[in-house]
């Protein structure tokens, strides 16, 4: 890089170090903290319904759990992009770069938005997560933030006695693992992720991760 800018200052000639390569960095696994089935399971059905505040906690991890939506496409909803599409609902996801991404409605995602949507009584044209006031009873009219959506997650996992590392990104990653490990294909899986690479997804399949106590225990002396 050095002798390439003495070039183009016309310092050198040439670059000596043209041919010369670099070691490549190569990344197999991602560093986002994945949870287990069991452990998002205890921690979705933690959260208490009894108020504004824990139904948009709610709907808004399973957002991310059961659409592998970025926390930026599922805070940039409006409640327009959450659409029938005959029966059955769809999210009209806006991803990085401008880009729109349709994702169809698991059936628990779509009962959990419904009671949401129903409790806070969301018009056509708002932000489908909102903040909420200070005593959590009522929604603001005002999008979430990436910072309170982080913090409302560490809120809610603290709270059901998780001391796990978990952040936005986690239920995304969760979700494409839990669906690779029930047989999902990888490639559908891209799909839906809206990844342009299946070597993105695969940063996210923890699948070979699980080391059990069984084989741990198999070390002796």
């Amino acid at each position: 890089m050095l002798y390439d800018f003495l070039v183009v200052r016309q310092i050198t000639r040439s670059n000596p170090a043209h041919s010369v390569r670099g070691p490549k960095y190569v990344v197999k696994k991602g560093k986002t903290p994945v949870w287990s089935c069991e452990d998002a399971k205890t921690l979705l059905d933690s959260i208490p319904k009894n108020s504004v505040s824990g139904l948009r906690d709610l709907a808004l991890i399973a957002a991310m759990f059961y659409s592998f939506a970025r926390v930026s496409a599922v805070l940039k909803l409006k409640v327009d992009d959450y659409y029938h599409n005959g029966a059955r609902r769809r999210l009209r996801l806006h991803e990085k770069g401008g880009k729109e991404h349709d994702m169809p409605v698991h059936h628990l995602l779509e009962q959990i938005l419904n009671e949401y949507i129903e409790a806070t009584g969301l018009q056509s044209g708002q932000p489908l997560f909102q903040s909420v006031n200070s005593t959590g009873t009522k929604v603001t009219g005002r999008a979430l933030n990436r910072y309170n959506a982080w913090a409302a997650i560490r809120k809610r996992a603290k709270a059901a006695g998780f001391l796990t590392p978990v952040g936005c990104h986690t239920w995304r990653a969760t979700g494409i693992t839990i669906y690779l490990e029930n047989d999902g294909r990888l490639e559908h899986a891209q799909q839906m992720a809206g990844h342009e690479s299946p070597r993105t997804t695969k940063l996210f399949d923890r699948t070979k991760d699980e080391i059990t106590l069984s084989e741990v225990e198999r070390i002796r002396l």
